[in-house]
């Protein structure tokens, strides 16, 4: 389904769990089928955003590690020093 960009068996594909009777799966249809639009969008538009979410993922561990020693300067340097390692290192 995402390989092909098909969002057509989307709903068939939530008959299934939610006929289940596992709690889990059902619950998860179910947000899955709130959502049903934006999850759509996602499997037949070929943009992501899983740089931005990647940046993010790292801007809070940064935040995380620091752990409140210090405050936003401190931060807004460490997270410019580590994009600049990583371009150097790909």
């Amino acid at each position: 389904m995402l390989d092909a960009r098909d969002a057509t068996l989307l709903t068939h594909g939530l008959d299934q769990p939610t006929n289940s009777g596992l709690p889990a799966l059902v619950s998860l249809a179910h947000a899955i089928r709130e959502d049903e639009p934006a999850v759509i969008q996602g499997i037949t538009t070929p943009f992501n955003s899983g740089v931005n979410e990647g940046r993010l993922t790292h801007l809070k561990l940064q935040k995380l590690i620091m752990a409140g020693r210090a405050g936003v300067p401190l931060l807004h340097h460490r997270v410019i020093l580590i994009a600049l390692l990583r371009r150097q290192y790909r």
